[in-house]
């Protein structure tokens, strides 16, 4: 047995596989998880209120403010128009997952309508809730939207997984999930996707 398959034996027993010991390839030397997700929003006052005092996210640092001047720096470093400026960004923490990097932009080519899921880049972010219907409730009672009601799924490798979209005020679109039995596809790897829960 090589080195490899005993560490991937031992990381399976004890829960531990990451991507790489999971079947995937090595990939970026020392990569350890995820740090942080960054988002731009239009309002950070209203943003940071809202991650904080809505869903009771943790309030760290700020930082900026950021220009490249008259230089290229902010198009060579950050992929936006040269002019740019990020007048300020905030830290946040929300429970037991990756640390928010929240922007405020100005550009003069900033597009200022947010994708939809089905487009390029689209995206959401996902919190992990212990009480489906209490959360609904609780953001139903604070007047924020959501989507419907939550979604079971009864079928296939996430079987045991409840799911609702939500918005944030400002048209982020936001998610909450719980499966605290877990997930079907659970039976049939060995390797664990990363969860909240531990």
């Amino acid at each position: 047995m090589s080195v490899k398959s005993l560490t991937l034996a031992l990381a399976c027993a004890a829960g531990l596989a990451g991507p790489a010991l999971a079947g995937g390839h090595d990939g970026v030397p020392g990569l350890k998880g995820m740090d942080h997700i960054g988002f731009t929003v239009p309002d950070l006052g209203e943003a940071v209120t809202f991650f904080r005092d809505t869903m009771g996210c943790g309030e760290f640092y700020p930082l900026g403010p950021f220009s490249g001047g008259d230089s290229t720096w902010m198009e060579d470093h950050l992929n936006v128009h040269p002019r740019a400026t990020i007048p300020e960004m905030r830290l946040m923490r929300c429970g037991n997952g990756a640390n928010l990097e929240i922007f405020q932009y100005t550009a003069p080519d900033q597009n200022l309508r947010g994708p939809k899921n089905s487009d390029v880049g689209g995206h959401h972010l996902a919190f992990y809730v212990e009480d489906m219907e209490a959360a609904v409730a609780y953001l139903r009672a604070e007047g924020i939207e959501v989507l419907g009601d939550p979604t079971t799924m009864t079928e296939g490798p996430s079987a045991g997984e409840t799911w609702v979209y939500f918005l944030a005020p400002w048209g982020l679109q936001l998610e909450l999930v719980s499966y605290p039995e877990g997930k079907a596809y659970e039976a049939d790897f060995d390797a664990r996707l990363w969860d909240p829960r531990s």
